[in-house]
């Protein structure tokens, strides 16, 4: 019967069900079909590097040389463990973490080759964990960026312990370590190197994590009350020019955007906006995450913890705003209000109804209609708006910062 195969699929498949006309196929794209396997669909591997090769081949190619990679990593002395309770014996050496210095920074210079790369890194690693979604025998990858937008900057051989991120195709964004020598591509730029615990990175495995220290920590100071600003400017050595300091005032933007570059210059400009033009709203991660990844995404949340919302409406207990949607993005029906939306609800209008994207927020509770008027069928809820009274004083045509408040 047919069978689901995805891209990169590996599948042993068999003319006529007849063994003795077996074949090897690669599967270019998703599809449903019966290739003379098993039950299982006889999927026996996935290209996981390469994958453009497969869109070049053509009637008349061959595949000359079949040969394993074997990953090296010495597993009969050293292994990871995430087992606290482990007993330590004389002699065993423990490696707990990875430490990661930028393409460009030293403490006695700071260049910017890859400001714009590195900031990405900074960002994808500034929980201090990586994710291991795949592990070859040439690296391991951290995926969950991947999708991001990331300029290809600075290109050199892959050395073992290189830190690439990936600017091109399917795995654009992700973050890469590297197990062994590679050649450079012109899709990866070179954004760290690791100095510390090489060894966690040889040994990992899919779906380990690993603590990572990255140097220098990320200078972002979007969301920040300008006193606290202030003070880490002051910590990191750097002069810090505001555009106005009265009162109590939020960062709304800086300049330069990237850490390297602030570092280089070893000054920021900072724009703020009053406390009471910032509005803080709570994100439902947990049920909606597809919605709530798309909300991060319009709004500059994704990279900083202030974002903005241009207003677009406002009538009776409604505020709505029309964010710019990137062209081809999906906004697919997801954790719809039940019996009522709550009041103070944030949501967005899902794929259903004409005006997709709409943000919107109601200050009351209402049993027929979502945050941005449409049915409930048509509305993604996606959080909560803590400051409400603020929005009284909201008008139309305007932008509106917001800034997320984590749990």
């Amino acid at each position: 019967k047919p069978h689901l195969y995805e891209r990169g699929d590996v599948i042993l498949g068999c003319g006529g069900y007849e063994p003795a006309r077996s074949y090897l196929l690669f599967s270019k794209s998703r599809h449903s079909a019966d290739h003379g396997a098993d039950e299982s669909g006889g999927t026996i591997g996935k290209v996981v590097s390469g994958l453009g090769v497969l869109d070049r081949w053509s009637t008349g190619d061959k595949v000359t040389k079949i040969e394993p990679v074997i990953s090296w990593a010495d597993t009969s002395r050293s292994f990871t463990t995430t087992d606290p309770a482990l007993v330590l014996e004389d002699g065993m050496r423990i490696v707990t973490r990875v430490a990661v210095i930028a393409q460009g920074f030293s403490p006695e210079k700071v260049t910017t080759e890859a400001a714009g790369s590195v900031e990405h890194m900074l960002l994808a690693l500034q929980s201090g964990r990586f994710v291991v979604d795949r592990a070859t025998s040439t690296h391991i990858a951290d995926l969950r960026r991947a999708g991001a937008d990331v300029p290809r900057e600075y290109h050199h051989p892959r050395r073992e312990g290189a830190v690439t991120v990936r600017a091109l195709g399917k795995a654009a964004g992700g973050v890469f370590f590297y197990r062994t020598d590679v050649p450079s591509s012109m899709v990866h730029s070179i954004v760290g190197q690791v100095v510390q615990g090489i060894e966690l990175v040889r040994l990992a495995q899919e779906h380990d994590i690993i603590a990572v220290d990255v140097q220098p920590l990320r200078i972002d100071l979007l969301g920040l009350p300008t006193g606290r600003a202030k003070e880490i400017a002051a910590a990191r050595g750097i002069a810090l020019v505001i555009d106005k300091d009265a009162g109590e005032r939020i960062v709304v933007s800086q300049d330069p955007g990237t850490t390297l570059e602030v570092l280089a210059e070893k000054k920021v400009t900072v724009t703020t906006a009053p406390v009471d033009k910032v509005i803080d709203i709570e994100l439902d991660d947990a049920h909606a995450p597809a919605s709530v990844a798309v909300f991060r995404q319009i709004t500059g949340l994704v990279e900083h913890d202030a974002g903005m919302l241009p207003v677009f409406m406002k009538f009776d207990d409604v505020v709505l705003f029309r964010p710019e949607i990137p062209g081809g993005m999906k906004i697919t029906p997801e954790n719809p209000p039940l019996d009522e939306a709550p009041a103070a609800g944030l949501g967005i209008t899902n794929d259903s109804r004409k005006n997709a994207g709409l943000v919107g927020v109601r200050v009351s509770a209402n049993r027929e209609f979502g945050p941005t008027s449409e049915p409930f069928e048509g509305t993604n809820m996606i959080g909560r708006v803590i400051d409400t009274e603020k929005l009284k004083k909201v008008k139309e045509r305007e932008k509106v910062y917001i800034r997320e408040v984590r749990k």
